[in-house]
């Protein structure tokens, strides 16, 4: 199989993270920003993960769920996984369980 470019980007107005393949948009994750009551980070509530069924098999997701996680923790906000993906992904990389946010 050959490589594909692929790259992310922070659509911040829609809070979604997109991953586009050359040029054609191959997915998103979707999150809720949500403003803690206390002094504390907000958080991003990941809860909706997609990748369009034309681009499935070419293991979109982690990258996309990867820059989405990064670029949460590089904003110094903490993150919530309430989308089974995210909740998966942070399962297998652990170095991102520091990252979540209390519970619900």
């Amino acid at each position: 199989m050959s490589e594909t470019e692929h790259q992310v980007i922070h659509d911040a107005q829609n809070h979604r993270f997109v991953i586009t393949v050359d040029g054609s948009e191959a997915g998103y994750a979707d999150y809720a920003l949500e403003t803690p009551e206390n002094d504390g980070p907000a958080v991003r509530d990941f809860n909706h993960t997609v990748i369009d069924p034309a681009f499935r098999g070419r293991g979109l997701s982690a990258p996309l769920i990867r820059f989405a996680l990064d670029d949460t923790l590089e904003a110094n906000l903490t993150y919530r996984a309430t989308c089974s993906a995210v909740e998966h992904f942070i399962g297998k990389n652990g170095r991102y369980a520091d990252g979540l946010a209390g519970p619900v």
